[in-house]
C-alpha cells in the first residue's frame, strides 16, 4: 500500500540519489498504509483428541476413549492446541459406548460436552464473506479458535472474501501465502470500494491451510479485515461499501476511479535505474487507467449537484495523463525521471472532494505515510500503488 514533492522543485541533471527520484523514497502511492506480513503458522492438533476419537470410532476401548477425550480437552484449553472438536466426538462417542450420560449428567459435564459440541461446530464452519469474528487470541501468532460474531459490536476481523484452491498436492507454505497476498490485494476493492471511507488502522489478514489441513480437504484462503495492531480490534459496524451498500453513481464513481489505483498498485518493485523497461510499462497502464477513468466520468449522466465538480475532475486527469504517457515512451531514466515528477506535481491532494462530497461518499483523503502520499494520490481518484514489499502490520493465520 511515497512523499509529495516539493511545489515547483527544479528537474535536477544528474540522475538523482535513490530509486525514485530527490525524494528518496518509492513512487508516493499507497492503498490505506498498510500491508502485509508472513502468515502465522497452525497450532498444533492435539494427539489425546486424535486417539480419543478413533477409540471412539471403534469402540474397541470406550472407557479409554471417554478419558482420554477429557484429558485432550483440558489440554487443548491449556495449551491453545486444535483439535476441540475431534475430542468432543471421541467423548461423545466412547460415553454412548459405556452408556454413561447419567454419569456425566450427575457431575455436570454434559453441558460441558455440548459446549464443545457447539465450539467445535463453529470451528469447522468456514465463515463466508461479510461475516464477522473474534479471534481469542488476536490475530497475529498461531490460530486455533474463531468464533462468529456480530459486526455491528467490537469485533477482531471481518471477511471479504474466499479464495478456494484448486485440489492436488499441497503446493507449500510460501506459494499459498504468496497465492493469499496476492488474491486478497485484489479483492478487497471489491468489498470496500471506497477506500477513503476505511479507517486508518485497518490492515488486510488472510487464514490459509496448511500441509495439516490441507490433508484434511481445507482447500480455503480467507480473506478478511483487522486492525493494524493484531491484538486490538475493529470498532462496531462493517466496513463494507459496495453495490449492497451505495447508490447508483456512487458505484459508477468508484469503479471509474478504481481503475487507476489497479495500475499504481502495479507498481515495480525495482527502481527505473535497475528496470526502466518495467517502469515505462507501468506508466503506460497509469496512463491508459487515467484515460479510462475521464471517460467512464464523461460518459455518465450525474446529478445536478455533482455535474461541474465531476467536469473539473475529468479536466484534471486529462492533465494528468500527459505526463504519464510521456514518461511511459521515455527512452532514458532522466527522461523518465522528468515527466514522471510532473506528474506528481499535477497530482492535487483535493482534487476529487468536491465530487465526492456531491456524491455522498468520503470527503477526507488517507493520511500520508511515513513514505509520504499525496492525498488524492492515495484514491482510485488518484490511489496510490499499495505496499511493494511485503511490509509490516497484516498477516495471515490458518485455522
Amino acid at each position: 500500500m511515497s512523499i509529495p514533492p516539493p511545489p515547483g522543485a527544479p528537474q535536477p541533471q544528474e540522475p538523482p540519489p535513490g530509486p525514485y527520484g530527490p525524494y528518496g523514497a518509492p513512487p508516493p502511492y499507497q492503498v490505506w498504509g498498510q500491508g502485509y506480513s508472513p502468515y502465522a503458522r497452525p497450532a498444533p492438533v492435539n494427539a489425546l483428541a486424535v486417539a480419543s476419537l478413533v477409540l471412539g470410532v471403534l469402540c474397541c476401548v470406550p472407557a479409554v476413549g471417554l478419558v482420554l477425550g477429557v484429558v485432550a480437552l483440558g489440554q487443548i484449553r491449556r495449551k491453545g492446541e486444535r483439535g476441540r472438536s475431534m475430542a468432543v466426538t471421541g467423548s461423545v462417542l466412547s460415553s454412548i459406548g459405556l452408556a454413561l450420560w447419567v454419569v456425566v449428567l450427575a457431575t455436570g459435564g454434559l453441558s460441558k460436552v455440548w459446549e464443545g459440541v457447539k465450539d467445535g461446530a463453529r470451528d469447522n464452519r468456514s465463515l463466508t464473506r461479510g461475516e464477522c469474528f473474534d479471534a481469542p487470541r488476536g490475530l497475529e501468532g498461531s490460530l486455533y479458535d474463531l468464533d462468529e460474531v456480530p459486526c455491528a459490536g467490537g469485533h477482531d476481523g471481518e471477511v471479504f472474501a474466499v479464495v478456494t484452491l484448486p485440489g492436488g498436492r499441497f503446493p507449500g507454505d510460501e506459494e499459498v501465502t504468496g497465492t493469499a497476498d496476492d488474491k486478497c490485494s485484489a479483492l478487497r476493492s471489491s468489498y470496500a470500494m471506497d477506500s477513503w471511507a476505511v479507517p486508518d488502522d485497518v490492515d488486510v489478514y488472510y487464514i490459509v491451510p496448511s500441509a495439516e489441513s490441507w490433508r484434511l480437504g481445507d482447500r480455503e484462503i480467507t480473506c478478511a479485515f483487522g486492525n493494524t495492531d493484531g491484538q486490538a480490534g475493529l470498532d462496531g459496524g462493517s466496513l463494507r461499501n459496495d453495490g449492497t451498500t451505495l447508490d447508483a453513481d456512487q458505484v459508477a464513481y468508484l469503479k471509474a476511479v478504481n481503475l487507476q489505483e489497479a495500475a499504481l498498485d502495479s507498481a515495480p518493485e525495482d527502481s527505473p535505474e535497475a528496470d526502466l523497461a518495467a517502469h515505462t510499462k507501468w506508466a503506460a497502464r497509469v496512463s491508459d487507467a487515467l484515460g479510462k477513468e475521464a471517460g467512464l466520468l464523461r460518459g455518465r449522466a450525474w446529478p445536478a449537484d455533482a455535474k461541474e465538480p465531476v467536469a473539473a475532475l475529468v479536466k484534471e486527469l486529462t492533465a494528468l495523463e500527459r505526463p504519464w504517457a510521456q514518461a511511459a515512451g521515455a527512452g532514458d531514466v532522466d527522461t523518465f525521471y522528468e515527466h514522471y515528477d510532473e506528474a506528481i506535481r499535477l497530482d492535487r491532494p483535493d482534487r476529487s472532494v468536491t465530487a465526492r462530497k456531491a456524491l455522498g461518499l468520503a470527503t477526507t483523503p488517507p493520511p500520508y505515510d511515513d513514505g509520504g502520499g499525496n492525498g488524492d494520490g492515495q484514491d482510485g481518484d488518484g490511489q496510490d500503488g499499495g505496499d511493494q514489499d511485503g511490509g509490516a502490520g497484516g498477516g495471515g493465520l490458518d485455522v
